[in-house]
Order: structure tokens, then C-alpha cells, then sequence
């Protein structure tokens, strides 16, 4: 295959693209430039994309002997994952920029420019299986449970899947990838994971927000809508939160609070006692299938909400306009604007952006 190589400047995509050269491919590595203001973007183990890491890239590159380059997506980044960002924290959700860019970046506008020019897949060093099944391609989660990244994948459609290739999918741990960097010589192979958000330089995502949402004072209310504390900015505010609510009224058992809800639109707080993060059912209209549509309008699955939670045994319904899953057992501090991906065993099915919960425990409990 003539294999386009995303190299990040991490170990993950080097030896992916190492992987994908050894398999007797056509590679060329390419790096995603998403800032074009130096600063603006992590450095080190705290991000992605920086300077360093397209250096550390290109000398990955050079010592695979390919064809390497920088590719401008920084216009596109804004507009899909850092406005997204924003606006849906505007709207009071609590998006998943990593998911965005996996989706709109990297296997969107990424891929897109890939099978124009030529190639016939991407390449990343993402933790993922790919199975050809009787109905076309599957993905799957990786060997390594621990470093399973299908969650994050979950926004990849059919046509996407079969233009992709995950060549660490099936290696046993993170620990063997690294040991391989270091045998092939390449000076990445101790560099820190990334985390974080990336487009956040300095790690104050509450700072960053209230520059970009504006911060206004409101209340914070219990279940009830009895208000008991003030707040500075709904946006640095996420359903599950403990820290920091400094409320002024205590509550009638004397136990902590968490949040609950964020309501925009009337700028308040809702906080409530821990048991009330049950969520006994979430929907979303925004869904896309990772193959071929379930047959069945109701069918059993497994959901998970986070990239690292542990699937839960489910029910999943398709209605006219949106995607019903009510959990076995309830998910823990679920917020509108997070995915959940949706399983049949090991393969990934497809996935939703969460717009509406529904607690397990009544207001008046």
C-alpha cells in the first residue's frame, strides 16, 4: 500500500510508521502543524504538536529513511476542535477536544487530503484492532487493555476504517513498543506520553475558559432550585466536581455536595448529594456507526463514557431522532457533551454525543 505515516513526534507513531515501512509499504510521514503561534500549544509530556515534537518526527523520519512532512492544519483545528471546544462549554456541556480531533482532524481533513494525493490508508500509533469481517472492515479494542485507545476511535466511520491502519493494535504492552524504539535507534523511545489539552499552554483550563466564555456571576442551587452559594462562572463548573463550590449553606445531612448540572441559559450551579450522579439512562442525536448499522432497533451492548471507565453492560434503542442506552447498572457523573461509545464485546459499533441524562435518583429522594 502507498501508507501516509501521522507522525506526532511521539514513540507510538514512530514505531508505527517503523512498522508499517518493515510490512514492505510505501510510507511518507507527514506531521500536523495545529498552531502557528509559537507558545500556544504544550510543550513536553503536557501536549502535543509543539515545535519539538515535529522536530522529533522528522528525525524519526530520517532515520526510517521516508519521505517527511510539516502539513498546515492549524485554521482547521481552530474552527473544528477549539471553537467546538468553547462553544459547547458556552452551552454548559463538557466536550472531549481529543475525540474532536480524531474525528475532524485526523481522520477527516487528514484523510481526505491522503486518498486525494494517492495514498491508500493513514497510519497512526493509535491502540486499536482492525478486523476484516463478512460485512467489511471492524475495529476492535486493543491486546493491551491498558492502552486501549477504541474509545477515542469511536467517531470513525465505515469508509474511514477502510482507509486506516493501526499497526500496534496487537502488541502485548506499551513497555515492548518502547523497548522496539530503543532497538531501532530512535530518540523518542523514552519521551513521556502526552496528556492534557493541548491548545491550553499553560494547564488553567478554568482561566482559559473565563477569557474565552466570559465569567458571570450566578447562583448555585440544590435540587429543590434553593439557593445555597454563589459561583463566579458556570464554565469552571462539571457535573461529578467537589472542589471549590464554597457554598454558604450547608447541606441537611451534613454530607458533601456535587455537581449535578450546569444550566447555561439561567446561569446556575445545581448541586445535589453524590447518590443523585446515578444516571439511569442518555441519549443523542449525534451518532455515526464504526460499519454496518445494527439490524435491530433494540438491541443489548456495552457503553462506555470515558476514554478510561469500564464498559457497562446495556440497552440500546434507535428511535426516529435519536440513540436511548439505559446501563444495567447506573453510569456514575454523566454531563451532556460526552461521548459514548457503544460495544458488542470487543468490537466497537459506533458512538454518540451525549445531549440528555436522566438521573436514577427522584428530586425528591
Amino acid at each position: 500500500m502507498r501508507v501516509l505515516a501521522a507522525m506526532s513526534g511521539g514513540v507510538d507513531s514512530a514505531v508505527a510508521a517503523a512498522r508499517a515501512v518493515d510490512a514492505g509499504h510505501d510510507v511518507v510521514g507527514v506531521h500536523l502543524a495545529l498552531s502557528r503561534a509559537g507558545g500556544t500549544l504544550r510543550a513536553g509530556s503536557r501536549g502535543c504538536c509543539t515545535i519539538e515534537d515535529a522536530m522529533d518526527a522528522r528525525r524519526a523520519a530520517d532515520l526510517l529513511g521516508i519521505p517527511f512532512y510539516v502539513w498546515d492544519f492549524s485554521e482547521r483545528f481552530r474552527d473544528d476542535v477549539i471553537d467546538d471546544f468553547v462553544a459547547e462549554y458556552r452551552a454548559g456541556r463538557t466536550p472531549n477536544p481529543c475525540m474532536r480531533c480524531n474525528e475532524k482532524i485526523k481522520f477527516a481533513a487528514l484523510l481526505e487530503r491522503a486518498i486525494e494525493l494517492g495514498f491508500d490508508a493513514v497510519c497512526t500509533g493509535h491502540y486499536a484492532l482492525l478486523v476484516d469481517g463478512p460485512e467489511g472492515r471492524e475495529l476492535h479494542r486493543a491486546s493491551d487493555a491498558a492502552k486501549d485507545q477504541s474509545y477515542v476511535l469511536g467517531v470513525l466511520t465505515a469508509e474511514q476504517l477502510a482507509h486506516t491502519y493501526f499497526p500496534l493494535g496487537s502488541t502485548p504492552s506499551k513497555a515492548e513498543v518502547r523497548a522496539e524504539a530503543a532497538e531501532r535507534g530512535l530518540t523518542v523511545a523514552q519521551k513521556p506520553d502526552s496528556h492534557d489539552i493541548c491548545f491550553i499552554p499553560d494547564g488553567d483550563t478554568r482561566g482559559w475558559l473565563a477569557e474565552k466564555v466570559g465569567a458571570e456571576a450566578g447562583e448555585i442551587v440544590d435540587r429543590t432550585g434553593a439557593v445555597v452559594g454563589r459561583h463566579e462562572g458556570a464554565h469552571a463548573f462539571t457535573v461529578g466536581q467537589r472542589r471549590g463550590l464554597q457554598l454558604g449553606v450547608p447541606a441537611p445531612d451534613g454530607k458533601p455536595r456535587f455537581v449535578l448540572e450546569v444550566r447555561p441559559v439561567d446561569n446556575r450551579v445545581v448541586v445535589g448529594p453524590k447518590e443523585a450522579l446515578a444516571t439511569a439512562e442518555i441519549a443523542g442525536g449525534r451518532f455515526t456507526w464504526a460499519g454496518r448499522a445494527p439490524s435491530e432497533r433494540v438491541f443489548a451492548c456495552e457503553a462506555q463514557i470515558r476514554a478510561h471507565a469500564d464498559p457497562v453492560p446495556a440497552r440500546a434503542e434507535i428511535t426516529e431522532n435519536e440513540i436511548v442506552v439505559t446501563p444495567d447498572t447506573a453510569f456514575d457523573g454523566v454531563a451532556p457533551g460526552q461521548t459514548a461509545v457503544i460495544y458488542d464485546g470487543s468490537r466497537v459499533l459506533g458512538q454518540f454525543t451525549i445531549d440528555r441524562t436522566v438521573s436514577a435518583v427522584p428530586v425528591d429522594a
